[in-house]
């Protein structure tokens, strides 16, 4: 069914406390909560001075669905700008930002009180429009935000599904990759053990605010910390086997600063890759989580470098295999060809140099 298309009352409208952009601490609570969070986190001043310039643009209606306890239209899409409609009408709903706020009062003249809005059925006739535009589309959420909402979907429209036909569900609702979606859900699952279980083990200043988590969804995509942490992806139950040490080590290694403000290691890709690398590896892994090794110390245990250090040789041999192939069909040669040419017998030397000194110390 299509939705109505309609111009409500300010007063007949409400914002959504479970708003899926809310920290999991602020849901549930009340209006207020929500405009403080807009506030602070959703450039609503300049939303509110665009509006109060302009007047409300029609084609941005708010998406809702009437609720029967009040009787009011609960905004699901367009809280921001219902923030600041009511704020425009009502300064006083400030609570933070009070000067800002006044300040826009003062340059501005527009003040509405009828808003266009879309009327749904009810709030899963807004999914699939929701998911495309905020997961996949241009307007993107924040991760943990977008976890919460996938979650959210599965949890409502696909209770008695297992995670991979879930998975592919919302996959298809959203115009996404299943195996993406599959990783967020699983991700989030891992999360609220992180979150609503050990309350993040008590690391300092780590909320739901500062947890990174992409860390998660990141790590993961590599097979070896998925199954140091204890997660199947192809169960229906993908961490019903979870590790509770290994999780709390994993959050550890991430989150927990030391003296000098400094985590072992960061979820960017070069630290994974070598966690992942370490993880797999039971001398490596001893050295960087018991000896205190640093990340870098533990992973020359791997014997990684090695095959790096041999790939790095047999690819230069090879570019200048192809270049002496091709030197005869040159017609003009680049002005530093004989000082490049000159570094690199400069490094063969100094490579070999290095080597015979190595193998020399061994044979000691």
């Amino acid at each position: 069914m299509q939705p109505e298309f309609k111009y409500l009352p300010l007063n007949d409208l409400s914002l959504n406390i479970n708003y899926p952009r809310l920290p999991k601490s602020e849901q549930g609570k009340d209006e207020k909560t929500v405009i403080e969070f807009m506030l602070l986190d959703a450039s609503t001043l300049e939303l509110m001075l665009a509006i109060g310039q302009n007047g409300y643009f029609p084609g941005e209606q708010l998406l809702v669905v009437l609720d029967a306890i009040d009787n009011k239209y609960r905004v699901v899409e367009g809280n921001r700008r219902l923030s600041a409609v009511k704020l425009l009408n009502n300064p006083e709903l400030a609570t933070v930002q009070k000067s800002k706020v006044s300040q826009v009062i003062k340059e501005t003249s527009e003040r509405p009180t009828e808003i266009p809005c879309l009327i749904f059925d009810n709030e899963q006739e807004i999914h699939k429009y929701l998911g495309f535009k905020h997961i996949t589309g241009i307007k993107e959420w924040r991760l943990l935000e977008k976890a919460r909402y996938l979650y959210g979907l599965k949890e409502s429209l696909f209770p008695d599904k297992n995670i991979i036909q879930a998975s592919k569900e919302i996959a298809k609702m959203i115009g996404s990759r299943m195996d993406y979606v599959r990783r967020v859900l699983v991700g989030f699952e891992v999360y609220k053990v992180i979150e609503d279980d050990n309350n993040f083990y008590n690391i300092r200043n780590l909320n739901d605010k500062s947890f990174y988590f992409n860390y998660i969804v990141d790590s993961l995509n590599h097979t070896n910390i998925r199954n140091f942490i204890g997660v199947d992806f192809e169960a229906n139950q993908p961490i019903k086997n979870l590790s509770a040490e290994n999780l709390e080590k994993w959050t550890h290694w991430l989150f927990e600063k030391n003296d000098q403000n400094k985590t072992r290691l960061i979820g960017n890709s070069s630290n994974l890759n070598d966690l992942n690398a370490i993880l797999g590896h039971t001398e490596a892994l001893n050295a960087f989580d018991n000896k205190g090794y640093t990340l870098e110390r533990a992973k020359e245990l791997t014997g990684e470098f090695d095959t790096i250090f041999k790939n790095l040789v047999i690819n230069a041999c090879q570019n200048l295999e192809k270049a002496d192939g091709m030197v005869i069909k040159i017609k003009e040669f680049y002005v530093d060809l004989d000082d490049d040419l000159k570094a690199i017998k400069l490094l063969a030397d100094k490579i070999k140099t290095t080597v015979k000194a190595i193998n020399s110390n061994i044979d000691d």
